[in-house]
This record gives C-alpha cells, structure tokens and sequence, in this order.
C-alpha cells in the first residue's frame, strides 16, 4: 500500500463497472451481444505523488449482475430474459461459493495525457491470473478503464445454448468509469 498518497474510496456510487459480451457458433444471429452492470462494487485508489507509485484494489460481487441490455437476436430480450440470463450468469460463476472478483494493481505506467495502463491480478473463482487495464483521462478526475478477460482462463466455461450452435464468446470486456472529483476518503 502506498504511503502519504491521496486515498479515494470508490464504488457504485463513483462509477460504473460494465461487462460486455458477443456471440459465437453457427446461430449466433439468434442470440445478443450484452451489456452486464455489476451492481455492487467498491474498492480504493491511492494517488501517490508519482503516478507510477499508485494503487489500485477493487472488489465485486459476483451476484450483483444485471443486464441492461441485448444487441441483435431474433427479437428483443423481454425483462424476463435479462432475469433469467442473470440467473445463468450467477450459477456459471458459482456466486455462492466465490461471490467476489478481486482485482489489484501490481504496476502504473501512466501517459503524457493522464491515462496509461494499470497492471495487475483479477481473481475469479478463486483463480489468480494477470490483467491489465488501458485507462483513458475523461478530464476533471474522471477516468475510463477497458480490458478483456478471456473466461476459460478462469476455469469459467462459455455458455451455449441451442445444443452448442449458440454461445457466448469466450473474450468479455470490461468497461470501468471512475469519478475521483469528489471527496476522497
């Protein structure tokens, strides 16, 4: 943990924590490409004096999933569909025996404009595995992080349906906007 840094406390409240996923297989027209808030999340960004020096710990529920929306498909997802996709999504990540995704900065290579890449370790499942993050500055202590996450690399298992024609792609990206204007904590 950095020392003497500018410590924010963040969370739902500050931000947003956004996954993103595509479709494979034969009858991928069939299904959506959808976008997932994580609806409950926090964690701590110390801001040392040299960027470099800074930190990153976030924690998510991983039952805090909800859908807000499906791209593509035969017909639009009915609010019993985004329920039951949720549902789906809980029992592949096994939230009742893992229900937390961590992630922690092990490296800050910041940029000439306020952004750079944050490096670290995203646990899942309970497995470990190194992932990085390209953050953008948004101006005003606001900040934009993308990364992509390769599921089977975490033991998780794409679903598919329609007897394996349909499936979710094995990359989700993960989309996180911050908001450090405000108070830090």
């Amino acid at each position: 943990m950095v020392t003497g840094g500018q410590r924010h406390a963040v969370g739902n409240e500050h931000g947003r924590l956004i996954l993103r996923t595509s479709r494979a297989g034969l009858a991928a027209q069939a299904g959506h490409d959808l976008t997932i808030e994580v609806t409950r999340w926090s964690g701590v960004i110390v801001l040392a004096e040299g960027l470099a020096d800074s930190t990153v710990e976030i924690t998510a529920e991983a039952g805090s999933l909800r859908v807000l929306e499906g791209r593509g498909g035969v017909k639009p997802l009915s609010d019993r569909d985004k329920r039951e996709i949720a549902g789906n999504a809980r029992k592949i990540l096994e939230s009742d025996r893992h229900p937390e995704f961590r992630y922690a900065s092990n490296k800050i290579t910041p940029d000439e404009h306020g952004g750079g890449a944050i490096d670290g370790i995203l646990t899942i499942l309970g497995r470990d595995r190194p992932f990085r993050l390209e953050v953008t500055s948004m101006g005003e202590g606001r900040y934009r992080a993308t990364g992509e996450m390769i599921q089977t690399e975490f033991g998780i298992k794409p679903y598919s349906g329609l007897f394996g024609a349909l499936k979710l792609a094995d990359p989700i990206k993960l989309e996180a906007e911050i908001d450090l204007s405000g108070d830090t904590g």
